[in-house]
């Protein structure tokens, strides 16, 4: 195993913060339907990401998460009134963590913890604060401050900018493939959050660990000491 690890980055939704509240609120509107709304909304919003960086037309977290919503509601017919829209987009500022998350922090406090994400920095400082993990961190870190989305390189070049640690030292963590492949070719040692059992994305690279929870982090990171 890689030794030297000063700083472990992690992605925040699907990561760190579990969007089931999201799915939950989506079905209470939408009796029947939230699963559906919940997966296209979410699909949605990482597909206009990697759009808008592609074309170079940026737009804020919040901007592209509401964008996603509208599609993903006229997609499946679901009317979506003002107030409706606005339910559901705050139920991202409402967010909690999921269950293995606070150990595995408190186990590794001896690093350098970060989050890394395209998350807005008000979405983000909202789910920290709506979680009970504000502090915890040694920088929350959005891509809104290169204007452009993960997996761009300039994006992940932050954690080393803001931590002061080089890139050979740092360990990355996400529950997204295409997150982990993107962390991986910019030097990361990296840690796929495989929640779901899903098969690995032929992109050519491979996660240096993968986990189905996060609490075994602990145990890879003390065998890398």
């Amino acid at each position: 195993m890689k030794l030297g690890i000063k700083a472990i980055a992690f992605d925040a939704y699907g990561t760190l913060f579990d969007l089931r509240s999201v799915t939950a609120r989506c079905d209470r509107k939408f009796p029947g339907q939230g699963a559906a709304l919940s997966q296209l909304w979410r699909a949605k919003q990482l597909e206009y990401t990697w759009l808008r960086s592609l074309t170079g037309r940026y737009e804020d977290f919040w901007a592209v998460t509401e964008s996603a919503l509208s599609f993903a509601c006229n997609s499946l017919s679901l009317a979506c009134p003002p107030e409706t829209r606005r339910e559901l987009m705050e139920s991202y500022l409402h967010l909690e963590v999921f269950p293995d998350v606070r150990p595995m922090l408190a186990k590794l406090s001896q690093y350098k913890l970060a989050i890394l994400s395209n998350g807005s920095p008000k979405m983000l400082a909202a789910a920290e604060e709506s979680a009970g993990v504000r502090g915890v961190f040694t920088a929350v870190i959005s891509a809104d401050e290169v204007k452009i989305y993960k997996p761009s390189p300039r994006v992940y070049g932050l954690i080393s900018q803001r931590l002061g640690v080089s890139e050979s030292t740092v360990g990355f963590v996400s529950s997204n493939f295409w997150d982990i492949a993107g962390a991986k070719t910019c030097g990361f040692w990296t840690c796929w959050a495989n929640r779901s059992n899903l098969p690995e994305d032929r992109l050519a690279v491979r996660p240096d660990v993968t986990v189905n929870t996060l609490d075994r982090l602990i145990g890879v990171m003390g065998g890398m000491t």
